[in-house]
């Protein structure tokens, strides 16, 4: 069989698979987080939010649809984080609320996720 024709047959089954991945991936919602960041971040925002009775109090309007506007936008200082935790693992994330920088304490547990501190940046 001639190059040609085997870069056709190739060229064809490649994107008859891109199009039956197309029609199944539609209307899910799937996504690729490779990196450490990312799945720390999509990890946090999948979880219920709590927000400590501090935070409340000195911010009354961050609430729990605020959190998550944050953090699509965050990133996460590892340098600054306790990871190495079994039960829960501490985060410091690095985020913008009302245009200014913010800096905010993350508990994230099994279920949960506590905000124990937010401070302006």
């Amino acid at each position: 069989m001639k190059l040609f024709y085997r870069l056709g047959y190739y060229l064809v089954g490649f994107s008859l698979g891109l199009i039956i991945l197309t029609f199944v991936f539609s209307g899910k919602k799937t996504t690729c987080n490779y990196g450490p960041e990312a799945r720390v971040i999509g990890d946090l925002a999948k979880k219920k939010v709590v927000i400590a009775p501090l935070v409340k109090e000195l911010y009354p309007n961050f609430d729990s649809l605020a959190y998550h506007q944050a953090l699509q936008k965050a990133s996460v200082n590892f340098g600054a984080s306790t990871r190495g935790l079994d039960s829960c693992k501490t985060y410091q994330l690095q985020a913008y609320w009302q245009e200014k920088p913010i800096l905010l304490q993350v508990l994230n547990c099994e279920k949960t996720v506590t905000l124990e501190s937010l401070n302006f940046h």
